[in-house]
């Protein structure tokens, strides 16, 4: 609706895009809190809807993958995980945290494009969609988390193997809020350029898979032939030193590698990523349905 329409008639309420502020506001967001929580529940069932195990693939999929990347990676390539840290907890802690972290890439890039049918026909605020898929992964990653802490438990109470937590598991809470913010600032940065640029979306799954390689997921940071040049590069990917943090936390190793200042480096990189996805979202949001 123009200016000049609404002089011309008596209209009570003008619904127009807001042109000069284009930040997503919170305070709206909080409104709509109810409709997050329903589409967490839309999310979750319908990922599992009509499948034979149901939920019980959250279980599956990483007990799965930690036994494959054991054979291949700790068995046939022989990659040495530390003497004193059992290559299962080794792979499984890096599986988990991966996992979370590219589902919420993957997942939030594709806001835009998969939910245009609801965009164009009912108002609400459109981040609540990507805080929903964050959300419906955080529950996903508490259980195979959980999972991982059993098996913690039980290698570190009777088997012989003498890992020890350090201090830094207190960190924990803080890592998981990092990937949940980055995950998140990274995939609102993609979603709102592939309204125009599609080729992005093919771009994204290839390039989350090659990233977990620049990640110590299958082997160790201070592994062998890995120069301290190497490993400062390997240390820029902020998820690096994330998934070393939990595994400082919780066994003990990469104590001097490891440090809150490397931490902190990750802390800020994630929060500056937010908050870069959060404004080209806004300014994307009042525009796309015109270029979708």
């Amino acid at each position: 609706m123009t200016s000049e329409d609404s002089e011309n008639n008596d209209w009570n309420i003008v619904i127009d895009a807001d042109k000069k502020n284009s930040a997503v506001t919170f305070k709206e967001v909080k409104k709509f809190r109810d409709l997050i929580f329903l589409f967490v529940k839309r999310d979750f069932i319908s990922i599992y809807k009509q499948t034979v195990l149901g939920p019980l693939w959250v279980i599956i999929q990483p007990v799965l993958t930690t036994i494959t990347f054991t054979i291949i990676f700790g068995k046939i390539a022989n990659i040495d995980t530390g003497e004193n840290i059992p290559p299962v907890l080794f792979y499984m802690i890096g599986v988990t945290t991966w996992a979370y972290f590219s589902d919420c890439v993957s997942k939030t890039s594709e806001t835009f494009i998969a939910n245009q049918n609801i965009f164009g026909k009912v108002y609400f605020p459109r981040i609540i969609v990507p805080l929903s898929i964050i959300l419906t992964n955080l529950i996903k990653f508490g259980v195979q988390f959980a999972l991982f802490l059993a098996f913690y438990l039980y290698f570190y109470s009777f088997t012989e193997f003498s890992f020890s937590p350090s201090w830094k598991i207190l960190l924990v809470p803080l890592l998981i809020i990092n990937m949940a913010l980055l995950g998140l600032g990274i995939g609102l940065i993609i979603t709102s350029l592939t309204t125009k640029y599609r080729d992005l979306k093919f771009l994204i799954q290839f390039g989350i898979q090659l990233l977990m390689y620049a990640t110590p997921i299958v082997y160790p940071l201070n592994g062998v032939n890995i120069s301290s040049k190497y490993r400062f590069i390997l240390q820029l990917n902020p998820m690096t030193n994330i998934i070393e943090g939990f595994k400082v936390g919780f066994f003990g190793t990469n104590e001097g590698i490891i440090s809150i200042y490397t931490i902190g480096y990750s802390t800020i990189f994630a929060i500056i990523v937010f908050f870069v996805g959060v404004r080209i979202f806004g300014k994307m949001e009042k525009t796309f349905m015109d270029t979708i």
